[in-house]
């Protein structure tokens, strides 16, 4: 509190300035029709002809027309920085009759054509998304229209949309974070209306002035830039300003003013616009200038010491403990207090996409995905009464043991191999690169260095120390993250010029709290999707995750397995708290400092960016090392429970006279070499463009993580289910999930449940097709014998996998 009341309010100073540059001239006679960026070099069109200009050419070079249009025909281009296209009209009228896509072959310029519109449309304004084409304009009657082309129908057309109320004429459209934004003028000024498919047309800002016409590009994943005017001098020049999507906040970049700008494009992480000039045009291009936020001295102190610390745990339980068997290395000897194990269960559960991905979500939208976390807590419930006692009392190491035993050694090698599988492609890739992608983007730290970092540190505590020193580190790691996005809500809160009072406003007057959907719309994140969820993730599925599992595993007893289990969900409502509170006060600091984002950010690097370049010295680095943190606890679990599984589940299946000691030291190779994947996996992310992480590891979970689930959900819960239905159950509900999310029917939340419920559903009835089970089951489902009663068949079979203590 002491650090908090030396730190002054902020001075309102952009982030991010821009840099003019003067593009060469061009000779014209004709009034410019379109001006845009293709390909990375800039293309200008006029009614007397073509010019593109090569990035560093010093001169226009003139473009040769196509035989069958005229330069005349072309009224207006709409691009996005990467693709154009040209709205051609045909007539005396000038009206739009069809659009055609704009390239550049062997010094020519090439049209291709679209379908052809409806109607002819005047005074037209389009907007490009990754897969529609939007055009406004007025009809023959007068009237506004609003046209949708999706770039994806087999055979695309034209279809018509809802207007903005009152249908003015838009002054600019452009698509953005999943919606379409118009700039339409009314009574009292210019207005910005936002469309999305959920919500239809709102009104969320005014534009600070009076926009220049056709001007408009999305930028980063939420902003656009603008050339605006001061709405009391006519004649002033225009100004670059960014419009924030998500805050409906504006604010200005210094370092440019467009003069009587005529035309603007899209530019490199900037604007390009034309003003008129002797004989010809002149052009201006503006960049954002997105400056490093180098970390100090003292930051990478923090950072040192931290990353010091998790070594040092691991060489300590090196050095302490001597390892000759399995059972020490996988599960500590089951000798974890139950508090530590519950601890170790929420750092698991709490990953870099906790630290970084739901702050972002929360910003974006609302605390929607808290819902699942209550319902979970009572799903936990149920796990620790029911679930834990049973497959602790069996003495496991690795969970899929216990799937031998009920069904047959191949399911157990297919679960296995699938859960392996999906921890290092869906989990560890994606744990590793969403902090990596987002300190890269603020800081000096390079993508590649921070995943080395996090990764090589934590392959060399894990491989020293294992399950004693993952949990155990998971420990500090809790304290480490949970004290900095304390912190981190402190310091914003503090920063409001408001306190506290215009935080709370802010959150309830945009809804940002809101946090229960019970409507029926499977495209949405509702509560019962979230109890259909819960229901398949945490109840049927928890007892499959062998890296949760091999926590409660290292307990002393089946009591304390229990336990371990209720304090994870005693932990796990105030820790999403803090979480989706992040991600609120993050909405309402840069609603009130505007000029602090830096537009060409994603979403997700909104919180990182905040702590880069708002916190003090020191908590910086603290902060920093709490990312580093909430990634290496999950990843430290996850390389040793694959580690784990490759060793228990395949190792030792194959290997002929191994003893426990060879075990040991396979399963550290495998450590190191789990991570070095999980490395690979995540450098090769980081050359795709995602629009949330967040929701992509839900995605990459529920489309392979439902057939194991299953699996266990029949072993667990019915008598009758055997091997060959289970694998039919498996393969069955893969293809089939694989096929419903090739539709994009239902919210990505619900594959890993249908994959579940397709595993449950096929796989018994298949087993209806083959002999029942001959082995006992008592002890291996939910079910107990009655007293008095005999078991009708033999005993259970021993279990593979046991400790070799």
């Amino acid at each position: 509190m002491l650090l908090l009341a030396t730190v002054g309010p902020l001075h309102a100073e952009a982030l991010t300035p821009v840099r003019p540059t003067e593009l060469p001239a061009l000779q014209h006679r004709a009034p410019l029709a379109g001006l845009a960026r293709v390909d990375g070099r800039a293309f200008a069109v006029a009614a007397d002809g073509a010019w593109s200009l090569e990035e560093g050419a010093r001169a226009w070079t003139p473009l040769r027309w196509p035989a069958d249009a005229q330069p005349a025909d072309v009224v207006a281009v709409v691009e996005d920085g990467k693709r154009a296209y040209a709205l051609l009209a045909q007539g005396a009228d000038r009206a739009v009759r069809g659009v055609a896509q704009l390239g550049i072959r062997d010094g020519a310029l090439n049209l291709q054509k679209l379908p052809p519109l409806p109607e002819a449309l005047h005074d037209p304004r389009g907007a490009l998304s990754a897969d529609s084409f939007y055009l406004s304009g007025r009809g023959a009657d007068g009237h506004g229209r609003l046209l949708r082309l999706d770039f994806a129908d087999e055979r695309p057309h034209w279809t018509a949309m809802t207007l903005w109320p009152g249908g003015a004429p838009a002054l600019s459209l452009v698509a953005q974070t999943r919606a379409l934004f118009a700039v339409v003028p009314e009574a009292d000024g210019e207005r910005v209306l936002r469309w999305s498919a959920d919500r239809g047309w709102t009104r969320p800002s005014t534009v600070p002035g009076r926009l220049v016409p056709g001007s408009g590009r999305a930028t980063g994943q939420a902003h656009i830039l603008y050339l605006v005017r001061d709405a009391a001098a006519a004649d002033a020049p225009a100004r670059v300003q960014t419009y924030q999507t998500v805050t409906a906040a504006w604010a200005i970049l210094p370092g440019a003013q467009a003069v009587a700008a005529t035309r603007s494009a899209a530019w490199t992480d900037g604007l390009v616009w034309a003003r008129a000039a002797p004989g010809g045009s002149a052009f201006t291009a503006a960049q954002v200038q997105s400056s490093k936020l180098r970390l100090h001295w003292l930051d990478w102190v923090v950072i040192v010491v931290y990353l010091a610390g998790m070594i040092g745990i691991g060489l300590y339980f090196y050095l302490r403990e001597k390892r000759g068997s399995t059972a020490n290395f996988f599960v500590g000897n089951r000798s974890i207090p139950f508090w530590a194990a519950g601890i170790s269960l929420y750092a698991a559960n709490t990953s870099s996409i906790s630290f970084i991905a739901i702050p972002a979500k929360a910003f974006e939208t609302n605390w929607q995905y808290m819902a699942n976390n209550i319902i979970a807590v009572f799903g936990l419930m149920f796990v620790a009464v029911w679930i834990v006692p049973l497959l602790r009392r069996l003495d496991l190491m690795s969970v899929f043991s216990y799937l031998e035993t009920r069904f047959h050694p191949s399911i157990r090698m297919l679960a296995s191999a699938l859960c392996i599988f999906v921890q290092i492609g869906s989990r560890m890739s994606v744990i590793l690169f969403l902090p990596a992608l987002a300190i890269a983007t603020i800081t000096g730290i390079s993508v590649f260095w921070s995943v080395l970092l996090m990764g090589g540190f934590t392959i060399v505590y894990t491989a020293m120390g294992g399950m004693k020193a993952v949990i155990w580190t998971d420990f500090v790691q809790v304290i480490v993250k949970m004290g900095g996005a304390v912190f981190a809500i402190v310091f914003m809160i503090w920063s409001l010029k408001g306190g506290f009072g215009e935080f709370w406003s802010t959150a309830m007057a945009e809804n940002k709290m809101h946090t229960f959907d019970f409507s029926f719309d499977l495209t949405k994140a509702t509560v019962w999707g979230f109890i259909f969820l819960v229901l398949f993730e945490v109840v049927l599925t928890f007892p499959k995750d062998q890296v949760l599992m091999q926590r409660t595993l290292s307990t002393k007893s089946d009591r304390e397995a229990g336990r371990s289990i209720w304090a994870f969900a005693a932990i796990m409502i105030p820790g999403g708290i803090i979480f989706y509170t992040i991600g609120t006060a993050l909405f309402a600091y840069y609603r009130s400092f505007p000029e602090r984002m830096n537009p060409l950010l994603p979403i997700d690097a909104t919180f990182p960016m905040f702590i880069a370049a708002e916190l003090p010295v020191g908590v910086t680095g603290l902060i920093i090392a709490g990312i580093f943190a909430a990634a290496m606890a999950t990843l430290s679990g996850i390389m040793n429970s694959v580690a784990t599984l490759i060793s228990v589940d395949f190792y030792e299946k194959l290997a002929k006279n191994r003893t426990p000691k060879q075990s040991v030291f396979f399963a550290e190779i495998m450590t190191v070499v789990v991570g070095l994947v999980g490395i690979g996996t995540a450098l090769l992310l980081s050359r795709f463009d995602i629009h949330s992480l967040f929701d992509v590891s839900i995605e990459l979970a529920g489309l392979l993580g439902g057939g194991f689930a299953g699996a266990y959900t029949l072993g667990m819960f019915t008598r009758r289910a055997n091997w060959q239905g289970v694998a039919i159950g498996i393969a069955g509900s893969i293809v089939l999930t694989l096929g419903i999310w090739t539709l994009r029917a239902v919210h990505p939340y619900y594959y890993l449940a249908i994959s579940i419920a397709l595993c449950i559903v096929i796989g018994y009835l298949a087993s209806y097709a083959f002999p029942p089970p001959s082995q006992s089951l008592e002890g291996l489902t939910i079910y107990r014998r009655k007293r008095g009663s005999e078991p009708a068949v033999a005993e259970p079979m021993p279990l593979q996998g046991r400790s070799d203590v």
